[in-house]
């Protein structure tokens, strides 16, 4: 398999990103579902990076996904969130879905079919791997599903859901199914999505209520959930979570070099760039932020590898999962010292004031940074994750 030109992808989609997301940004933080953005995305192929070229996607690579949701987060963080969102739906069904439904859910991507995943219910709060919902057979052995979900990206705007439950007459919580749910179907509902940064991500509310779904929507085998949520759902959207963040990181530290060297007082004709606690601050966002993409590209190149040699990508979880943390505690440094070193300006409403509302939503993104952190300090004193069971699987 050739490399692809990682150079090459980083201009076309930074040329995107700058003629059709960047002058959007602030629509889509008011509110507004980014799908203009999304429905460039598509033209361009970007929306099946990951997509085999046999189902109508451009075939690339983690690494290429990497840099294409790095350079979306760069400009828009609710724009990177729904993308990286849809290609993990997309690479869920290319990795365990059958050829017919690679052929109804993957192959429209060109043309603007969006998916998601809708996984996270109230009841386990950020636990969103947790489900107390639970699939029942209906006369035809097709499947009902009844589910409250919380925080689904894309609620009420994706045209499928990567669906997470718990299979039919479960007897523990680690009896998982996924189905691809047409978000046409009856019985779903959505509600409204009002929070304090990424407002576009539609990250809202669910409910499912007697949801038929044929047995052929149905991802993978009853009961194989669990691998899935580990080797489908969660490198894919790790890997692109960080990225994300790692773009919002660039993101505020370049606005704040930006002002720093384009503001200047006139009673001692100073740019801002003059003063030595200003320039330090910069300094400390360049170091952290410089940490990131060597990071995000070997673990890119680790899933590629994985992929290719057909092992399970959840091996590395935990390097994603530590990857994930840094960026976003970058993210909220970089963003912080945006905010500081461009005072009254920085604080008022415009760039700056809204990448630093953005950057806070990483820290909780599931897994949340409190959680990661405990499953890290677990693994390095040899304790069991507390995942599916209280004191460990």
């Amino acid at each position: 398999m050739s490399i692809p030109d990682y150079e090459k992808i980083r201009s076309e989609i930074r040329a995107l990103v700058d003629e059709v997301i960047r002058p959007n940004a602030e629509q889509t933080d008011q509110g507004v579902f980014p799908r203009e953005n999304l429905e460039a995305l598509g033209r361009a192929g970007w929306n099946g990076v990951l997509i085999p070229k046999e189902y109508g996607g451009l075939g690339l690579d983690h690494v290429a996904f990497s840099i294409v949701a790095e350079e979306v987060g760069r400009a828009c963080a609710s724009t990177g969130l729904v993308y990286v969102m849809h290609t993990g739906a997309a690479q869920t069904i290319n990795l365990f879905g059958n050829h017919d439904q690679k052929e109804r859910w993957l192959r429209p991507a060109r043309d603007g079919l969006i998916g998601t995943y809708s996984t996270s219910e109230k009841a386990s709060g950020g636990h969103w791997w947790f489900n107390f919902s639970e699939a029942t057979r209906d006369d035809d052995n097709n499947y009902l599903l009844n589910a409250e979900k919380s925080f689904t990206t894309s609620a009420g705007q994706a045209d499928y859901y990567i669906f997470q439950t718990r299979s039919p007459g479960a007897q523990s919580a680690t009896d998982i199914s996924f189905f691809i749910v047409d978000s046409k179907l009856d019985g779903i509902t959505h509600g409204t999505w009002e929070a304090l940064g990424v407002r576009g991500n539609h990250s809202g509310p669910i409910s499912y209520k007697n949801v038929h779904v044929k047995s052929i929507d149905r991802l993978g085998e009853e009961g194989q959930g669990k691998d899935i949520v580990y080797h489908g759902v969660s490198p894919v959207y790790l890997i692109g979570l960080g990225a994300v963040w790692h773009g919002v990181a660039r993101s505020a530290l370049e606005k704040a070099a930006d002002h720093l060297t384009g503001t200047i007082h006139r009673d001692f004709n100073r740019k801002l760039s003059d003063y030595q606690v200003l320039r330090q601050q910069l300094g400390e966002s360049k170091v952290l932020v410089e940490s990131l993409r060597p990071w995000q590209h070997d673990l890119a190149r680790q899933l590629d590898q994985l992929q290719a040699s057909g092992q399970l990508q959840g091996q590395i979880l935990l390097p994603l999962t530590e990857f994930k943390i840094h960026a976003a505690e970058v993210a909220n440094i970089s963003a912080r010292n945006a905010l500081d070193v461009s005072g009254g300006y920085g604080y008022k409403k415009g760039p700056i004031e809204r990448i630093f509302r953005d950057a806070r939503a990483g820290i909780g993104m599931g897994p949340s940074n409190n959680i990661a952190r405990e499953w890290i300090g677990k693994a390095l004193v040899g304790l069991p994750l507390e995942l599916f069971e209280a004191g460990g699987e």
